[in-house]
């Protein structure tokens, strides 16, 4: 999806493949369809062959959740560590 000569935060398309959305991760296809399997990343089956999209917005939206989660375990561990002092 994204080229060596594409710069950082380019648009994305409307419809991912699962292999885009691993070159984005930086994690391996199967590692996204287990994902999608899961629940954990919206996404949809289209065609004769069933291939895998995901939207683009929805990509985007489980990356700030992502960061909302890792925010709020950031929070509750400064929490613990200042509980115990």
């Amino acid at each position: 999806m994204t080229s060596k000569n594409e710069p950082l935060g380019a648009v994305l398309p409307r419809f991912m493949t699962l292999t885009d959305v691993a070159e984005e991760l930086q994690i391996s296809t199967a590692a996204v369809r287990t994902m999608v399997l899961k629940g954990e990343l919206e996404a949809f089956q289209i065609g004769g062959r069933g291939q895998w999209r995901v939207d683009s917005q929805k990509f985007e939206e489980f990356i700030e959740q992502l960061h909302e989660e890792q925010r709020q375990r950031v929070e509750t561990e400064q929490q613990h560590t200042e509980t115990a002092r």
